[in-house]
């Protein structure tokens, strides 16, 4: 197959297509074009990934738990991966705070461009600080009530109550379990029909993910430059120091702790394993949506890599909404961060509440819109540092965001290798983009 005609290579001209497309846009004075006519197309190719989340989390977990024949084994499979997800997301908070130590990115900003910064992006923080008492004020085990939906029907009509429908969904499948063969086997062949149908749309809804990302990224780039690209370049050089030290600790906890983690559980060479995921961080990249990524993430890790099904069914939901790690090196990052800006200096025991705080709230707010600034202003407001602050870093928040997505994407899909690897759950024959 001619490299131009697999995937990941049209994912990756459609992005740099976009690029080239918004920064024209800027310059040619079609920025609203791009909003009208432009951007609904990569609304759509979202949607439709979003569409199909909830069927194919149902179908594939229902068949997988149902296919088991155990309940023992779900749940030290479950034990293993909240676990997992847990203690990455430490070490997640760790790196990110040894990194803004050592680089004290907050001592480049100068005073006028902090007071700038914090008077055009003073209004986009308001009512935060409100949802983020309202995370804080629940009961410690708010987040297990929630867990379990009153209206299943209710439930998958958001895709933020991903954890309740893989509740249910477990429901179903150790119900399944307990019933005669002879009865069970029926509604087993339906969930087992209804999720090849959902693969065979993933795969149609993919042959628009070029296009899909050209739109989305031509719509980041006209909004982050509005009307005057001098002023994004002028907001890049006053915050570039900062948004190195946030990929900068991105890419070593990708390193050191999800390679490692991947190396130590499992024999797949990293080569094959980072070949088979590739549309889906590139598809995170774009989107800057674990769940909107969540199909092909299910995709790539059966056909690409080889886990089967049962423990792709429930590693990779529970972790495209749990698994913050990219979110939780962005907290720390940006709490040091901004009070290095205002003057601060933060105590050791100021540090590791940043640790204990960022781990808590990555619970608390899991399903919750706009979970990364919730889980910010929990944190400022740990250390008694004032959340407007925030309004420093909100100007590439979508940049630094499309990041954090890529790299939640990769642990995912890393530690869903992992498990499967432990429970004996992956297997040789898979199918690569180049053979397809």
């Amino acid at each position: 197959m001619p490299w131009y005609k697999k995937l990941h290579w049209q994912i990756v001209i459609g992005l740099i297509l976009g690029l080239v497309w918004g920064l024209f846009a800027i310059q040619a004075g079609l920025a609203e074009f791009t909003d009208d006519f432009i951007r609904p197309f990569g609304d759509i190719f979202i949607n439709a990934l979003q569409l199909i989340a909830i069927p194919l989390v149902l179908a594939s977990l229902v068949v997988g738990i149902a296919n088991l024949n155990d309940v023992t084994k779900l749940s030290r499979m479950g034990g293993k991966t909240i676990g997992i997800y847990i203690v990455t997301s430490i070490f997640a908070i760790i790196i990110g705070l040894v990194v803004v130590n050592v680089m004290a990115p907050g001592d480049f900003l100068p005073p006028e461009t902090q007071q700038s910064l914090m008077e055009s992006y003073q209004q986009d923080i308001e009512g935060t600080d409100e949802d983020a008492e309202a995370v804080v004020d629940r009961s410690p085990l708010e987040f297990l009530v929630d867990i379990v939906p009153e209206n299943f029907f209710e439930a998958a009509s958001e895709n933020a109550n991903m954890l309740q429908v893989v509740f249910v969904a477990i429901l179903l499948g150790i119900g399944l379990i307990y019933v005669k063969q002879e009865k069970a086997q029926p509604l087993i062949n339906v969930f087992d029909a209804l999720n090849d149908v959902i693969i065979k749309i993933v795969d149609f809804i993919m042959i628009l993910a070029p296009y899909g990302v050209f739109a989305l990224i031509a719509n980041v780039i006209v909004e982050l430059g509005g009307d005057d690209m001098s002023r994004t370049i002028e907001l890049l050089q006053a915050l570039g120091f900062y948004g190195i030290a946030v990929i900068i600790a991105l890419l070593l906890h990708t390193f050191i702790i999800y390679f490692t983690l991947f190396k130590i559980f499992s024999s797949m060479s990293l080569i094959r394993f980072l070949k088979g995921i590739r549309p889906a961080i590139l598809l995170g990249f774009s989107t800057s949506s674990s769940l909107a990524t969540l199909p092909v993430m299910m995709e790539r890790c059966e056909k690409g890599l080889g886990v089967k099904e049962e423990v792709s069914s429930f590693v990779l939901p529970v972790g495209a909404t749990l698994n913050m790690d990219g979110t939780a090196v962005y907290q720390a990052v940006t709490a040091v961060f901004i009070t290095q800006a205002i003057g601060m200096d933060l105590t050791l025991a100021q540090q590791l509440t940043i640790i204990l705080t960022a781990v808590l709230a990555s619970i608390g707010t899991a399903g919750v819109p706009a979970a990364g600034i919730i889980m910010l202003v929990i944190v400022l407001q740990a250390i008694n540092v004032p959340v407007e602050g925030i309004a420093l870093v909100l100007g590439i928040e979508r940049i630094m965001d499309m990041c954090r997505t890529a790299v939640n994407v990769i642990g995912n899909c890393a530690v869903t290798v992992a498990i499967a690897s432990m429970e004996g759950k992956i297997g040789d024959t898979y199918i690569t983009e180049d053979s397809e």
